[in-house]
């Protein structure tokens, strides 16, 4: 054959190929909730952080969820103690934002002070809650964090706060500019996000060269989708659903709770939150609309938590002990018949519709006069942060994660009387979050589980259900193992191809 023939053939043959190899290294994925906002601010927030948090906006720490390095550097190279309330952090050189500015110490300073601002509601704030905290610029390549109380964990907590360029205003934006290694190319509401890999990124360069999301709340079409080629990777599907060599079981650091308000009658009646608790089926949901595996709640935070209580024992069934509790506080006055709100944040998991359902029925059963009202995630936050509506006693279902292994990320402002979304005001809770905050070693350890038991045994603080698992669906061209921090953060740079 003419050697020039054969030479310009194969020439041909790898053009052709070239865009089906480009796409190799594209990725779809398939989740259950559009973010309302594409703001590094906001994070924190699983809907929007599966997205922007390590592909767009990073940290100055990262904790390592896959081995056993702890607390990672990240934008900062290295921290240290300059006093016992102060923290110094050196930060990375030679790196830039997705706008092509250069990234220093102006930049943390401004992202710390724009997250706390009282012109932009940052859902990151509430994790520094009740801290003091001043950043102070020591050069272009230092900055130090003074706190009050000491904070023996700053580092860890640094590891939520998602570093902007200075000269971002102080208000939500929808084209998020970070020091990561994608930029967000395209955004079509209510259909998809497209996130490219960007040039000059300071670090490694992902095997994943575009990824694109698509919404749907059904999470059998989310398996479906993965099924049928039409997406890599679906994070969250339902138990049922998960049938199939490309499924995947995982702790995914969350606990589905009620939030229960206690300003408001009857649920400000002890007995009354006793009898919700009591009047919850939590084994009848594991293995049926939950996955095996599931653990029934004893804690805001998941067993692996510092300062875990052991000796708190979750509430058992107890129908007639339920009804017996009303009856009482009704006869004491108490308008037990009252309409309870019931608001539940529609595929805030898989399942989420029907559990809430069967809350409804039994309470229902127990004499509760329960109202369900489903609601999607922005609606939601009316009902879950301060200002709460306050037109009637609410239940708020919801999942709080706390996959960083200290309660810090959690009791402030879930349980402090001026926490943002505590239903409580309760001052020995108050002064034990203070104490635990401040505290280290083993009376930081021992303040959490004299914390956590108080919370469940006498405040009866809330109706703790379930530690949840998830289960992911994953493609088979694409090497990817779901982690605790899966449901709350997805980083691209970590999905590779077989």
């Amino acid at each position: 054959m003419n050697k020039t023939l054969l030479l310009g053939g194969l020439f041909a043959a790898s053009t052709a190929l070239t865009p089906a190899f480009a796409q190799d290294k594209n990725v779809t994925i398939v989740l259950a909730e559009e973010p309302d906002l594409v703001e590094p601010c906001m994070a924190t927030r699983s809907n929007i952080g599966r997205i922007v948090l390590g592909n767009i906006g990073e940290t100055l720490t990262e904790l390592d969820v896959r081995g056993d390095e702890g607390l990672k550097a990240r934008l900062a190279e290295s921290w240290e103690l300059v006093d016992d309330k102060t923290w110094r952090f050196h930060l990375r050189q030679s790196v830039t934002f997705s706008d092509g500015s250069a990234f220093d110490a102006e930049d943390v300073k401004h992202s710390f002070e724009r997250a706390g601002s009282d012109q932009i509601t940052c859902e990151i704030s509430r994790y520094y809650e009740g801290i003091s905290i001043t950043p102070e610029v020591v050069d272009a390549n230092t900055i130090d964090f003074t706190t009050e109380p000491a904070q023996p964990i700053l580092p860890l907590l640094m590891s939520l706060l998602t570093i902007v360029p200075s000269e971002t205003p102080i208000e939500f934006t929808r084209e998020p500019v970070g020091t990561g290694p994608y930029v967000m190319s395209d955004w079509q509401p209510g259909q998809s996000i497209t996130l490219e890999q960007r040039e000059g990124y300071w670090g490694d360069a992902p095997a994943v060269e575009k990824a694109t999301y698509v919404f749907r709340n059904d999470a059998s079409v989310r398996a479906a989708m993965v099924a049928a080629g039409e997406a890599d990777i679906a994070p969250s599907i339902s138990a049922t659903d998960a049938t199939t060599d490309m499924d995947v079981g995982y702790p995914n650091s969350e606990t589905t709770y009620l939030r229960i308000d206690h300003t408001m009658a009857p649920l400000d009646d002890a007995r009354v939150r006793e009898a919700l608790n009591l009047a919850i089926d939590r084994e009848a949901f594991v293995g049926s609309i939950l996955a095996d595996g599931t653990q029934l709640a004893t804690a805001m935070t998941v067993p692996t938590t510092l300062g875990w209580n052991s000796e708190t024992e979750a509430w058992g069934y107890d129908l007639d002990r339920a009804k017996a509790l009303l009856a009482e506080a009704k006869a004491d006055g108490v308008p037990v018949e009252n309409e309870i709100l019931l608001v539940g944040r529609t595929a805030n998991f898989p399942g989420a519709t029907e559990t809430y359902e069967a809350i409804q029925s039994m309470l229902a059963e127990a004499g509760f006069n329960v109202r369900l009202q489903m609601v999607e995630v922005a609606e939601h936050e009316q009902y879950y942060s301060k200002p709460y509506v306050q037109d009637q006693p609410i239940l708020v279902g919801a999942q709080h994660d706390n996959s960083r292994g200290d309660p810090v990320f959690s009791m402030y402002f879930k349980y402090h009387s001026e926490g943002r979304q505590s239903g409580i005001a309760d001052a020995r809770v108050d002064a034990l979050i203070d104490q635990a905050t401040a505290a280290t070693g083993a009376e930081r350890e021992a303040l959490w589980s004299e914390l956590f038991g108080y919370l469940h045994d006498e405040v009866i603080a809330d109706v703790l259900l379930f530690h949840m698992v998830g289960q992911a669906r994953v493609g088979e061209r694409v090497d990817f193992t779901p982690t605790i921090a899966t449901n709350s953060q997805l980083q691209l740079s970590e999905i590779g191809f077989k």
